[in-house]
């Protein structure tokens, strides 16, 4: 992972409403969760959470498929764990960590 997307995608998460939504999509796995949905479990207007969910969507941690009617918003399980292992990649100066990262998800 080249280090522009990891800033890309560290600058959508440091914002409290964004990175809610982001929480609530991961919560929701891979079945993902309409607008109207995360409008309501997380009390943001739906104005504000178009403009959030946009922003996610042009860091890549969040796709958008439509479903007939409705729009479906999913975390990009993918892309969450590339960003975290470019964290800790090499870590502790390439010793073996006395503390074992948690395992990634394979949603």
């Amino acid at each position: 992972m080249e280090s522009q997307a990891v800033i890309l995608a560290l600058a959508a998460l440091a914002q409290s409403s964004r990175l809610a939504i982001f929480r609530a999509l991961v919560q929701a796995g891979p079945t993902g969760q309409t607008p109207g949905v995360l409008s309501e479990q997380l009390g943001v207007a739906a104005n504000t959470l178009s403009f959030h969910l946009k922003e996610l969507m042009h860091a890549d941690l969040v796709t958008q498929e439509r479903a007939g009617r409705n729009l479906i918003y999913r975390a990009r399980f993918d892309q969450m764990n590339a960003v975290l292992t470019y964290l800790t990649n090499n870590c502790c100066q390439g010793v073996p960590c006395a503390v074992q990262p948690a395992p990634t998800c394979d949603c």
